[in-house]
C-alpha cells in the first residue's frame, strides 16, 4: 500500500490510498467465503460453493465491491500509522479507481486533531458574582420542611385552593358513558391541576356531600380531543395544618434541639450549594477564555455529527414524552433552522473545549487509574439505574466505554487548570476549590461533552 496525506485546513486532511490488487487477496477470499455461506446452490453444501459458481449466481462484481468494503477500513488505519495522523470523528470515503486486477486507488478525508498552543494558566484570571445568602433562603428551606411534617385535619365547610379533597369523578360524553372516566375515592390537592382542566375551579366552595358538573375535554381513550360532562361529588374536605416554628419542630424534623441550630445547618447547607456553583460559573468563564485564547479550530465533520447526534437524542426524548420535534418548535416558537443552529452553536463550544482538554491532559500527561474510571461508570450506572457491570457490559458493545475514559481525563484535567487560575468575586475575594475538593471530580461538566 501507498499513501500520501495532503492538508485541508488545520482541523482536516484528506489520505490519497493506493493498494496493489495483490494485497487485496485475503479480503477477496473473505467476501468468498462470506458470500458461499449466504447462498444457496443445489449440488453444492453451505460453505463450499467454488468461487467461479458464485461469480456466476452473484456476479464477480458483488465479490469484489464487498471486498473493497472490507479493505478500505484497514488500509485508512494503516495510512494514518504511518503518517502519524490524529484522527477524529468518522473518514468520509470516494473510491477514484478500481477494476478487476488493478489497483484500488481511493481518498478519505477525515477531521484531525488540530495543534493547539495552551496559554500561560497563570494569566487566566476569573471573576464571578459574590456569594450572598438571604435570610428568605433559609425561611424558604424552613418552609419546605414544615410542608412535609404537615397533618391533614377535616374541616365542616366548602374546599377553597391548598385543601385536600376526597371525590368521586364520573365522566360522560353525550350522556354515554366514558370507559376509565369513574373513579371513586381519590384525594386530589385543590389548586394543583393534577386531575383534569376545570375540576380544580369547580371544586372550590363545594363542601362534604356537595355534587356538581363541569365540562372538560379529554386527552386520551377513543373521547380524545371530545367535551366530556364530568360530574364531582366532594366526600371529605381537609386542611393541611403546619406544624409550629419552635425547638419542637427542630427536634421532630432534624437531629438539632433547636430550631437556631436547625437555620444554622440549613444555612450552612445554602451557602455550599452556592460556593459550589460559584466554581463552575468560574469554571465555565475559564474555559471560554482558555478556547479563545488558544484559538481552538472546530472540525467541521466531527460538530456535523455531533449535531446529528444531539438533535437525535432530543427527538427521542421528546418521543418518550408522547411529543414531536413539530409540536417541540411550535411551543418554543422556533424554526427547526434555529434549532439546528443553536444545537450547532452548543455542539462547536463542546468539541473546542473537548480539544483543548485533550491537548492539556497529552501535555501533563494525565492518567487514569482503573478505580477513578470504575468510579465514574458507578456514578453513571446509577443515574441511569442500571447495575454497573451491566452499564459496562452495555458501554463496550456499542463501543463509548473510550469516549466515558477520555471524559473522565478530561476531568482531571480540567480540575488541575483550575487549582492554577485566579478566580475572585466582584468583591475582589478569592474564591477558594475547597467546596469541591475531597468530592469524587466535577460530575456537573457533563453537559460539555
Amino acid at each position: 500500500m501507498k499513501s500520501t496525506v495532503e492538508t485541508l485546513s488545520p482541523t482536516r486532511v484528506r489520505l490519497a490510498i493506493e493498494v496493489p490488487f495483490a494485497e487485496l487477496e485475503p479480503s477477496l477470499k473473505k467476501a468468498y467465503r462470506e458470500i458461499g455461506q449466504q447462498v444457496t446452490v443445489p449440488g453444492f453444501r453451505k460453505g463450499k460453493v467454488p468461487a467461479m459458481v458464485i461469480d456466476q449466481r452473484v456476479g464477480r462484481g458483488t465479490v469484489l465491491n464487498e471486498a473493497v468494503q472490507e479493505a478500505i477500513p484497514e488500509n485508512i488505519l494503516a495510512a494514518v500509522r504511518e503518517h502519524e495522523v490524529k484522527t477524529l470523528g468518522r473518514p468520509e470515503v470516494e473510491i477514484t479507481e478500481f477494476s478487476d486486477g488493478a489497483p484500488l486507488k481511493f481518498t478519505a478525508e477525515v477531521d484531525v486533531r488540530p495543534e493547539i498552543t495552551l496559554p500561560d494558566f497563570s494569566t487566566v484570571e476569573v471573576t464571578v458574582d459574590e456569594l450572598q445568602v438571604d435570610e428568605s433562603e433559609i425561611d424558604q428551606q424552613v418552609n419546605s420542611l414544615r410542608e412535609r411534617f404537615a397533618t391533614l385535619k377535616t374541616v365542616e365547610r366548602a374546599a377553597q385552593e391548598g385543601d385536600y379533597v376526597q371525590i368521586d369523578l364520573a365522566a360522560t360524553v353525550d350522556g354515554e358513558e366514558v370507559p376509565g372516566g369513574s373513579a371513586s375515592n381519590i384525594s386530589h390537592e385543590v389548586g394543583s391541576k393534577q386531575l383534569l382542566p376545570g375540576l380544580d375551579e369547580a371544586l372550590v366552595g363545594l363542601a362534604a356531600g356537595d355534587s356538581t358538573t363541569f365540562t372538560s375535554q379529554l386527552v386520551g381513550g377513543e373521547f380524545a380531543g371530545r367535551d366530556a360532562d364530568v360530574s364531582v361529588t366532594v366526600r371529605t374536605v381537609k386542611e393541611k395544618e403546619l406544624p409550629a416554628l419552635d425547638d419542637e419542630f427542630a427536634q421532630m424534623a432534624s437531629e438539632f434541639d433547636t430550631l437556631e441550630q436547625l437555620r444554622d445547618d440549613l444555612r450552612q447547607r445554602v451557602t455550599r450549594g452556592k460556593q459550589v456553583e460559584q466554581i463552575y460559573a468560574a469554571r465555565d468563564k475559564a474555559l471560554e477564555q482558555l478556547v479563545a485564547a488558544a484559538d481552538v479550530p472546530a472540525p467541521e465533520g466531527v460538530i456535523r455529527d455531533e449535531v446529528e447526534s444531539r438533535k437525535q437524542a432530543m427527538v427521542d426524548q421528546l418521543e418518550r414524552i408522547g411529543a414531536s420535534l413539530e409540536e417541540y418548535l411550535a411551543a418554543e416558537e422556533k424554526t427547526e433552522e434555529q434549532v439546528d443552529e443553536e444545537l450547532k452553536e452548543a455542539a462547536t463550544e463542546g468539541v473546542r473545549i473537548q480539544l483543548l482538554l485533550d491537548t492539556l491532559a497529552d501535555a501533563e500527561d494525565v492518567q487514569v487509574t482503573d478505580d477513578e474510571f470504575g468510579h465514574e461508570i458507578m456514578h453513571r450506572a446509577q443515574r441511569a439505574g442500571m447495575a454497573p457491570q451491566q452499564y459496562y457490559d452495555q458501554l463496550v458493545r456499542s463501543g463509548t466505554a473510550g469516549a466515558v475514559f477520555g471524559d473522565v481525563r478530561r476531568g482531571k484535567a480540567l480540575a488541575a487548570v483550575m487549582e492554577r487560575i485566579k478566580i475572585t468575586d466582584s468583591a475582589g475575594n478569592p474564591v477558594s476549590l475547597d467546596a469541591i475538593r475531597g468530592e469524587e471530580h466535577d460530575h456537573d461538566h457533563d453537559h460539555e461533552h
